[in-house]
Parts: structure tokens; sequence; C-alpha cells
């Protein structure tokens, strides 16, 4: 008779704890339900963009801890020449893809190698030089100043990386049938537009640059100055558009959604048209939203 007490409160005590266990586990599920503290897995997002908008600060400063703030991924920037992350897309060994050479992302569109293409923001190449002025080209429509700095054999500095910087730089070049490099002080530096400035500054040479990596680091080059600017044949105008996913199963198709929807948000197109305004006293970009 003790042994079958003893058998039955044991049991007993058995099914109380897990009973409890069972309603402890019901009530975590439905607080975690309750408050939606699921935990979200963060995933890397690759970014092929344009050295312009690493080296005015647009893409670290602004732009990427808006987006990591509302999404969850780490966004991986990969700043290069157009050419090469357009490249980098062709290949799909991106997610998304944020640049500025027209003619050669229509190539990509019509090829299917990249979907979701909007139109986000401009601003405008300037020729930058030497405040002496050798040549003699301040003020002068775009490309009568490329012809003069030919015709003086002036030093120009070019990019030379087929960039969205080089291949305007050479479609003016090409519009004139000059070819640039019979001056013997045409430098091709193979680098970015912030180490290709540094050069020409040093070279006291001529360049074609962006507005917003110039304003950017101005301070570096009290020695040049702006000669060249308003021309309508120098808007810059900036792309987003995402990897077509079919290229590789590893494409984070969905992260690259949406960055390309944030970007054409209005908050977000508001905050790059703001984006150096109170350090440079002018915008480096302005939002171009598609309508």
């Amino acid at each position: 008779m003790k042994t079958w007490k003893r058998l039955l409160f044991f049991s007993l005590i058995a099914f109380t704890l897990l009973f409890a266990a069972a309603c402890g586990k019901n009530t975590d599920d439905e607080n975690g339900d309750k408050t939606g503290k699921k935990e979200t897995e963060v995933t890397n997002l690759i970014l092929a963009t344009t050295t312009s908008t690493r080296d005015s600060g647009l893409l670290e400063e602004l732009l990427v801890p808006m987006f990591e703030e509302k999404h969850p991924y780490n966004v991986q920037i990969i700043a290069v020449g157009t050419g090469q992350a357009l490249a980098m897309g062709e290949k799909g060994e991106a997610d998304v893809l944020l640049t500025h050479a027209p003619d050669a992302e229509k190539e990509l569109v019509d090829n299917g190698d990249v979907i979701n293409y909007k139109r986000v923001m401009y601003n405008d190449f300037i020729i930058v030089g030497p405040k002496a002025d050798p040549a003699g080209i301040k003020g002068k429509p775009v490309e009568e100043a490329f012809k003069t700095i030919h015709e003086n054999k002036a030093a120009f500095a070019s990019r030379g990386d087929d960039s969205g910087t080089h291949k305007k730089e050479l479609g003016i070049w090409k519009s004139l049938d000059i070819t640039p490099n019979e001056n013997t002080n045409y430098i091709e530096t193979g680098q970015g537009m912030g180490n290709t400035l540094q050069v020409a500054a040093e070279k006291q040479a001529y360049v074609l640059t962006d507005r917003a990596t110039y304003l950017a680091q101005k301070k570096n080059y009290e020695d040049m100055e702006i000669l060249v600017e308003g021309d309508e044949a120098l808007l810059n105008i900036y792309h987003v558009m995402q990897v077509n996913p079919e290229k590789g199963d590893k494409i984070n198709s969905e992260g690259a959604k949406a960055f390309v929807e944030f970007m054409i948000d209005d908050e977000v197109q508001d905050a790059i048209e703001e984006f150096g305004k109170d350090k440079y006293g002018q915008s480096l970009f302005f939002k171009y939203k598609e309508e």
C-alpha cells in the first residue's frame, strides 16, 4: 500500500511540473506575438556605385545610415567607376547599382541584366583648373574649352577608368573629332574622382569633375577653381537599378528592391537635395524622381 501511495505522489509531482512548463511556453509564445519582438535576420546587400557618391559623402554620411535604420540589410559599398559597376551588375556580382552613365546603363536594361531602373538625382559636371587659367578657357562653352585646352597643349587630367565622368569626357573629345592623348600633357590617372582632382592640383592641370566631389574636397585645392559650368551638355544624371535575380542565386533581390524603393521615396529625395547645403552653401545633388 505504501509503495502504491508513493508512486501516486511522484506521478502527481511530475504531472504538475510538465503542466507548468507547458503553460510557461504558451505564455512566452503569446508574449512574443503580442510584442512582436521576433528577431529579423540582417543580410548583406552589395551596392556597386561610383566614386563620386562615396567621395561626396552622400552614401556613408546620409543614405546608408537612413536605409539601414529602416531595413534589415548591411550595405556593402563597392565604389568604382561606372563602367566597372555596370560590369559587376552584368556578371551578377552585385545586388543593386547606383551609376551615372545613361547610355551604358540602357544597354544593361535592354539586355535584361538589370530591372526596376529608376532615375533618382542629378548634378552637373564642371571643368576645374588652375586659377591662373593658362589656356584661357574661363567662361567658354564646354566644347570650345576642350578645343582650346588641346590646341594649347595644356595639362589635362583624365580619370581614364571607364567611369561615368570618363565616358562624358571622351564623348566631348569625340564630338570635336579630337584624339586627346595626342596632347603630350594629357594625363590618365586610372583612379577615382578624388584622386584625379589631387593629381590635377599637383600638375596644375584642367580636369572634368562632378560638382559634388569638387565641392566636398574644394578646401584641399586652394589654387584650383571652377572655370567652365552651366552648359546643358554637362548635366549629370544618376539612376538606381536592381540586378536581375536571374543573374545568380546569391543575389539579394529583396534587399535590392527595398533599396530602389528607398531611393525614390519622397522623404529620401528631399534629404538628397538638402545634403551639403549647411556645409557648402548649395546642394551637391538635386532630386530627380520620375513621375
